[in-house]
């Protein structure tokens, strides 16, 4: 890859991060249940609620965090834009859509194919027999 492209997507991945930490403060100083304003459980439920969405929030933020860094480590290593599978150069128009991907689109979607023959209601071997449950 040349060095043009990979400092594009070094700048990018750092301008993700820092949005995202920068959200992340924002999030936590903004949104903080105030217990007064709690006076029935309707007040209660959504408090619950919002702060269910914000924590599943930070859960993905966290993760993609996690992949930014990720990508930024092979960029300094000089592994970035290699599948992670087959070891061959992953397309610039790929990385393009998804900076931070680690599979060629062949093996992707080989992946992509084995999750759903396992998650299609084929049966596993772990799960047991179905059918064989008597009734009470």
């Amino acid at each position: 890859m040349k060095t043009e492209q990979l400092t594009k997507f070094k700048q990018l991945f750092e301008e993700q991060k820092k949005g995202l930490l920068y959200s992340y403060k924002w999030v936590n100083e903004d949104f903080k249940v105030n217990a007064d304003e709690m006076s029935d459980e309707m007040d209660l439920t959504s408090a619950e609620l919002e702060q269910s969405m914000r924590m599943r929030l930070r859960s993905r933020e966290a993760f993609f965090i996690k992949k930014i860094d990720e990508a930024l480590n092979k960029i300094q290593a000089g592994t970035f834009g290699v599948c992670e599978r087959c070891e061959e150069d992953i397309e610039l128009s790929r990385l393009e859509v998804r900076p931070t991907t680690h599979l060629c689109i062949h093996c992707k979607e080989a992946e992509e194919i084995m999750e759903t023959r396992s998650a299609d209601g084929r049966k596993s071997k772990s799960v047991g027999m179905k059918g064989n449950l008597r009734s009470a």
